[in-house]
């Protein structure tokens, strides 16, 4: 199997390889465009968008600058999903956000992680975990998003939370580590506009 296939495999491999590069330099040139627009080009963003994810539903707005290592070529948004500046998608494998979700500003979501062992970091190796959020979720400021971590829907994480273990749906959750505080219920609709 070629370091390139072994990306989405949850195993070790060299990101360095030049494959790999050669896609992702490819690919972060596509982002450097979208970043570079003004804010009126709303509709050159939504095509740049459709070119650069792997998906993206209607009615997305991401705003600049946004991060991934692979300019969203593995990013997977459902329909509705806003996302607030600096939104950060370490997307070296497949990272999946369903329909109506908001996410705040500078914003992590990290699907690639290294090794604990000194001696394999020193060489280089680095392994690929899926990220999952679900539909209709709110993650606050500053939130950070571990490799292999779900969120499920409906669930609102509090800002600055460290999500390193799988969050259930409706529920808030906050802190870091991350934990939940409580479910969502009827005294959430109670709020005086």
């Amino acid at each position: 199997m070629s370091h390139k296939e072994q990306l989405h495999s949850g195993k070790l491999y060299l990101p360095n390889d030049d494959e790999i590069l050669k896609e992702q330099f490819d690919c972060l040139e596509k982002l450097y465009d979208y970043n570079s627009t003004r804010p009126h080009e709303g509709q050159k963003r939504e095509a740049l968008l459709k070119e650069m994810f792997a998906e993206i539903g209607d009615n997305c707005y991401i705003e600049p600058p946004f991060h991934a290592n692979f300019g969203g070529k593995h990013c997977h948004f459902g329909n509705g999903v806003y996302a607030n500046f600096n939104l950060t998608c370490v997307d070296d494998t497949h990272i999946f956000v369903g329909d109506h979700t908001m996410i705040g500003p500078n914003v992590t979501l990290a699907s690639a992680s290294h090794p604990v062992s000194p001696e394999l970091r020193e060489k280089g190796y680095q392994y690929n975990l899926p990220v999952r959020i679900g539909k209709n979720c709110w993650l606050g400021a500053g939130v950070i998003v571990v490799p292999g971590v779900t969120v499920g829907d409906g669930s609102v994480i509090g800002a600055g939370s460290v999500v390193t273990k799988d969050v259930p749906p409706n529920v808030v959750a906050v802190g870091n580590p991350c934990r939940v505080l409580r479910p969502i219920d009827e005294k959430d609709k109670n709020i005086e506009l």
